[in-house]
Parts: structure tokens; sequence; C-alpha cells
């Protein structure tokens, strides 16, 4: 028998109304497996976004809840702090806009879940599950492990795609994205690796989710990212190289370094003492000059886009 639960969808938005609809409908063929709260939050859209949930909410099912909410320009990050505090299910999932949900992607949460509560998991933060494109690509690898953490998943055990993560609402209730300077973005995975402290994720090798990336979303842009949000990103890789890096992959590690270096430079901000480990120092060392001038290029050419 399958545990009926409820989920809360969390989804930020700005200026993608048009798309909604395609999440919508993915929820209405999985409302039969959960109770189904979906929280959209419009980060101070100029189109028709209140309208066109407006309409949703006076055709919504018995099973989904919509709850629409408005913020001045913050950014997805503050949209998704905020929206958390909000949530009432047992579990939460962030679905971004241009994504959507497989047809059967409640059902395979909820036996997921099912199985949480018998096998009684409580070292897991969250049920890791693949992502896809349109044309039914997985966006990474399969998993190796079922029990990992996000920071072993892509530093350790090779994964480079992107996943889909429905977390344990009380846990996930007790972190926040942590925002720099105002910034507006910071890679999710700063929290994940804060979580990961103290928790687990567990690895399923099903689809859930479907992606749809537009031109102006953040995947497409990263550098302009980079440029724009250096103080979160820097912290982030400093994080990183804090960590202990034993079984990190040699592509992971220079990735980590030149990476800060990148942010470094970015923030004006040079420090050998907060990284941990004498191979890592020694690295750091030795490409901080040639990381330097490459930064330089890599911020010209930015700017130029």
């Amino acid at each position: 028998m399958i545990i009926k639960m409820k989920i809360s969808v969390l989804t930020p938005s700005y200026n993608r109304g048009a798309l909604l609809k395609n999440l919508y409908n993915s929820l209405l063929k999985n409302k039969n497996y959960a109770e189904i709260e979906w929280l959209i939050m419009d980060d101070g859209s100029t189109d028709e976004t209140k309208q066109i949930i407006e309409k949703l909410k006076t055709a919504q099912e018995p099973h989904i809840e919509i709850k629409y909410f408005y913020q001045e320009n913050q950014g997805k990050m503050a949209a998704i702090n905020n929206l958390v505090e909000k949530a009432t299910g047992d579990l939460i999932v962030d679905c971004d806009s241009d994504d959507y949900f497989t047809d059967n992607a409640f059902e395979i949460i909820s036996k997921e879940y099912e199985k949480y509560q018998k096998e009684k998991l409580q070292e897991i933060y969250a049920f890791c599950f693949l992502k896809s494109n349109q044309n039914g690509k997985n966006m990474g690898k399969q998993f190796k492990k079922p029990i990992t953490t996000m920071f072993d998943l892509y530093f350790k055990e090779g994964e480079d795609g992107e996943k889909a993560l429905v977390f344990i609402s009380d846990i996930r209730k007790k972190y926040k994205h942590k925002l720099e300077n105002n910034e507006k973005f910071v890679t999710e995975a700063r929290m994940y690796h804060e979580m990961d402290l103290q928790y687990k994720i567990k690895c399923v090798n099903e689809t859930i989710m479907i992606c749809e990336y537009q031109e102006e979303g953040y995947t497409k842009n990263i550098n302009q990212q980079f440029i724009k949000n250096p103080q979160g990103y820097y912290k982030y890789f400093q994080e990183i190289l804090q960590h202990n890096m034993q079984g990190v992959t040699w592509n992971k590690r220079l990735y980590a370094i030149k990476h800060y270096i990148l942010f470094s430079y970015l923030t004006k901000q040079y420090s050998v003492k907060k990284i941990n480990g004498a191979l890592n120092k020694f690295l750091y060392i030795l490409l901080i000059i040639p990381g330097i001038l490459k930064s330089k290029k890599f911020v010209k050419s930015a700017q130029n886009w």
C-alpha cells in the first residue's frame, strides 16, 4: 500500500508565466499519488504571471492547492528561501518554471517515501532522482551508490549532470541558501554541502523531472552569474577546499582550485591560509599567477556578451 503524502512544490518565476501551464498539467497527472501544494513566488514579473495563476486557481483540482506569492525582484534563491518557510508538505521539491514532472513522478516518490518511513532512514535529508531533457536523455549519469552525499556524488563519484532532489520537509526547513552582500544568486550546492555535514541522500535511478532550458535562464548564462554574484561563489569554493579531499578526483580538485582563484580575483580576496591540505595549498600557489591572467581574460570576454 502506498502511503498518502503531502508534497510541496516550490516554483520561483520571473516573466515565465507562459511556461507555468506545462508544470501545472504535469501536477494534474500526478494528483492520485499525493496531496499537492504548489507554491509560486513571482519574483517581480512584468508579464501576466499573476493573471495566469489566477486562471489556474479557478479551475484547480481538489488535490492541488495553488498558492501565489509576490516579491520585488530578489532573485531565485531568496524566492526559494521564502517559499520554504511557507511550505506545509511532508516533502519539498524545487521545480523551476521551465521544468515539469514525469507522468509517474509522484508514484515513484511516494514509494520511496513509504520505504523511508518503514526503514526509518533518519540519516537522509533528501531523495535524489534523475532528470532528463525533453528527448528523454538522462542529464547526468546513473547513481553508483544508494546512499551518499551531494559532495561525494559530484566530487568523488564522477557525477557531472543535474539531479532532482526531494527533501524531507522537517530537515529542509533547517537550512537556507546563503546569499552574500545582497547578491541574488548562489549555487544550490553550497547549501547541499552544508546539509551533507549532518545527513545523507538516498539515490534512486528513476527519472521524475523533465528540463527545458530557456535562453535567458541561469544555466545558459552561468558566466554572467559568476560576474554578478562573486561573493557567494568565493565562499562556496573556499568551503570546498576546507573539506576532507581524500577520494576527490584529480579533475574536481583542479576544478575547485581554479574556480577559487577566479573568485579570489573577482572579489579581490586572496588567502592560502583558508585552504586545507598541503597539496591544495601547493596547487593554489602554483596556479595563482596563470589563474589571475586567465581570470582577466574571462572577465573581459564576459563583459562583451
